[in-house]
């Protein structure tokens, strides 16, 4: 199923990706296909999967951003606390 953004600013999706990722995620799989038939190479289709995986996209965020924002928020940003009566 084709799903063309509604405000046309926003990129194509189909399926759960964006049409880029899976034109790399078609490649990627075939190279790692053949690299596995031939040279009997795992880690190809690993890392396809893996890219397949992190790009994934519900509701204009993919979960690479998820886990971005997510460390940024509890492990590389500081939180700051404000303490006071309201003025």
């Amino acid at each position: 199923m084709y799903i063309y953004p509604d405000n046309l600013k926003s990129r194509a999706t189909l399926w759960l990706w964006q049409l880029r990722d899976i034109g790399i995620i078609g490649v990627g799989l075939l190279i790692s296909v053949f690299a596995f038939v031939q040279l009997w190479l795992l880690p190809p289709i690993v890392i396809t999967a893996l890219y397949a995986f992190l790009t994934i996209r519900f509701d204009d965020i993919s979960i690479l951003d998820f886990i971005k924002y997510s460390c940024a928020f509890f492990l590389t940003k500081q939180q700051t606390y404000e303490w006071g009566y309201p003025k």
